[in-house]
């Protein structure tokens, strides 16, 4: 009878024992589970706007703490190889010779994941007599050539050329470079190298320059440190003459206009999130997920912008002899997976185009790579990925859907374009009547009556006033005025007596002018759609100068991406078997001795 009693207390002994394991087993992942830890990170300005936006949104949606230092591509790459920042981001890829000095690879592991892709644009400031000029074009040999000093004044025949519609200053140019290592001088000089490498060799010296990271400056060429450097200077009211290079999102940011650059198929082309997914469809993936633009920058699609390319975070595939932890790789993954997907929603808005669907999938690859990833897709399920390009044939759908350039913006039309860009959405009036007439509601102040199409703007400089804008929108009494191109008759039947609007001596008299066509009554300065009569695009509020949207919000704010919850791993299941456990636990605490005791007492009995 003893061994009888022993053996289902030794069972039961046993059992809770055993029980005990699993549960601490099963409890061990909850009470170590990865946790959020602050990192850091610095690098590039080109992509600093939509770097700073999300990690403000993650901050604040997440409780994810990432803190940026944008101190320039070349500062950021130095840092992650000295192992004093957890990431960062660049333009550039190590290993590169980059004026005369080679760039060493990094001791510790990493790769390269995208970010975000974008247009290099060239943000300016110029005026025509008191009229700012919004629709600027030029082809790529008169950018290379302003910026190695070979074209030195905005009336230069070069420019003359570009802009048809136009009669500019004889203003001198002053370009603006980047005095600080920066992604942004690579991508523009890597430009110039491939396509104007005459022009950019004998401005740097020797034959073969090639790209790189820090602009020789010159007598003539003000250099500043950072992207908000140049757009700052170049804004200033001061800086008139002034041109800078910088990614789209900062003339957005700062009200100003950007250059339509010539591309391949001839046309002058704005860098919209649209313009610059078409150029990156010919974008050469190296394996590392680097770029070769080469064939970027000669894309024969007319919607092409040719100075289009991506930003890239370097990222750690190791634990750097444990300085980066499981946790900061489990932070800088969620923050991956953020960007890559529901961050990119926003990128239009910001300045910039999202990623495409075959850089996501590289991305969410290179994210699996981090130690204490969180690991929550994969390259071949993107199922929940919000990207706006992502579409259910694998296709590009900003790319597929890019609308055509127009016609005046096609080199050799007999109209210039009178549509503004970027910050600087209202129009430039432009000779001959026909640019104008393209967004007829869009008045130069941004507020209610539209303009209607003039009857043929007078030449400025002292030239002959035009013939007035022709009877018809409630606007267009006031469209001759307000030209940069002659003051015109207000009733546009006979031209009155013209002044020049920005010339020394009166204007001639002024011919007769064409009876424009009825304006649309304008409600923000936007454009308005033709067919439906709705107000799209943005216009500049008058009283702050910034970029605003039809609704008058400043496209500067601190917008934020649709709040799509970020698939995380889930630790509910976890937490469900661990209270399963617990209350087996109990059953088999109380339930052994029950048992006991009733064998014990059937044992007892005769």
């Amino acid at each position: 009878m003893t061994l009888s009693r022993r053996g289902p207390r030794s069972f039961a002994f046993g059992a809770v024992v055993a029980l005990l394991a699993a549960v601490q087993a099963l409890a061990a992942p909850i009470a170590t589970a990865q946790t959020l830890v602050a990192i850091s990170g610095s690098g590039s300005t080109w992509s600093f706007n939509a770097l700073d936006q999300w990690r403000r949104n993650v901050e604040k949606n997440y409780g994810i703490r990432i803190n940026f230092s944008p101190s320039g591509s070349s500062q950021g790459r130095n840092e992650f190889r000295n192992g004093t920042v957890d990431f960062a981001v660049s333009e550039i890829e190590y290993g590169l010779t980059d004026n005369g000095q080679v760039d060493t690879k990094p001791s510790r592991g990493f790769a390269y994941m995208p970010i975000v892709a974008g247009g290099t644009s060239f943000m300016y400031n110029l005026k025509v007599g008191n009229t700012r000029v919004t629709n600027l074009r030029l082809s790529g040999d008169s950018i290379a050539k302003i910026f190695t000093r070979q074209i030195t004044n905005w009336s230069d025949p070069a420019i003359k050329a570009d802009n048809p519609g136009l009669t500019l200053p004889a203003r001198p140019i002053v370009p603006v470079v980047r005095s600080d290592g920066s992604g942004t001088t690579a991508q523009f000089t890597r430009y110039m190298a491939a396509k104007y490498a005459g022009i950019w060799d004998a401005y740097c010296g020797r034959a073969n320059c090639g790209f790189t990271s820090t602009y020789p400056t010159k007598s003539g060429v003000e250099a500043k440190s950072g992207s908000q450097g140049v757009a700052g200077f170049v804004a200033q009211p001061s800086s008139e003459g002034a041109i800078t290079y910088v990614e789209y999102s900062y003339a957005l940011n700062a009200g100003l206009p950007v250059v339509k650059v010539l591309n391949q198929a001839g046309y002058y082309v704005e860098p919209t999130a649209s313009s610059v997914a078409v150029a990156l469809t010919k974008n050469v993936i190296r394996s590392d997920l680097t770029s070769d633009l080469s064939d970027v920058y000669s894309n024969p699609d007319k919607r092409t912008y040719p100075l289009s390319s991506y930003s890239y975070m370097i990222v750690p595939t190791d634990n750097n002899a444990g300085r980066f932890t499981n946790d900061k790789g489990y932070t800088l993954s969620r923050f991956a997976y953020y960007f890559l997907c529901e961050g990119q929603q926003q990128a239009d808005k910001l300045g910039y185009s999202p990623l495409p669907v075959n850089l996501v999938q590289a991305g969410v690859k290179q994210a699996a790579r981090i130690p204490g990833t969180a690991n929550t897709l994969t390259e071949n399920n993107l199922r929940g990925c919000n990207n706006p390009t992502l579409s259910a044939d694998g296709s590009n759908k900003l790319a597929t859907t890019a609308p055509q350039p127009s016609e005046c913006d096609r080199k050799g039309a007999p109209a210039q374009c009178s549509t503004g860009t970027a910050g600087a959405k209202q129009q430039t009036p432009t000779r001959g009547g026909g640019g104008i007439s393209q967004n007829a509601n869009a008045s130069p102040t941004g507020t209610t009556s539209g303009s209607s199409a003039s009857g043929g703007a007078g030449a400025t400089n002292g030239g002959s006033g035009a013939g007035g804008a022709g009877g018809g929108g409630p606007g267009s009494a006031a469209a001759g005025a307000t030209s940069a191109a002659g003051a015109a008759g207000a009733a546009g039947a006979a031209g009155a007596s013209g002044t020049g609007a920005t010339g020394a001596t009166a204007g001639a008299t002024g011919t007769t002018g064409t009876a424009g066509t009825t304006g649309t009554t304008g409600t923000t300065g936007g454009t308005v759609d033709p067919e439906t009569g709705q107000v799209v695009g943005a216009a500049v509020d008058p009283a702050t100068g910034q970029a605003v949207d039809a609704n008058g919000t400043s496209l500067a704010s601190n917008v934020s991406a649709i709040p799509v919850e970020v698939a995380l791993p889930d630790d509910t299941q976890r937490i469900v078997l661990g209270v399963l456990a617990v209350v087996l636990l109990l059953a088999l605490i109380v339930g052994p001795p029950l048992v006991s005791r009733s064998i014990v007492r059937r044992g007892d009995k005769p």
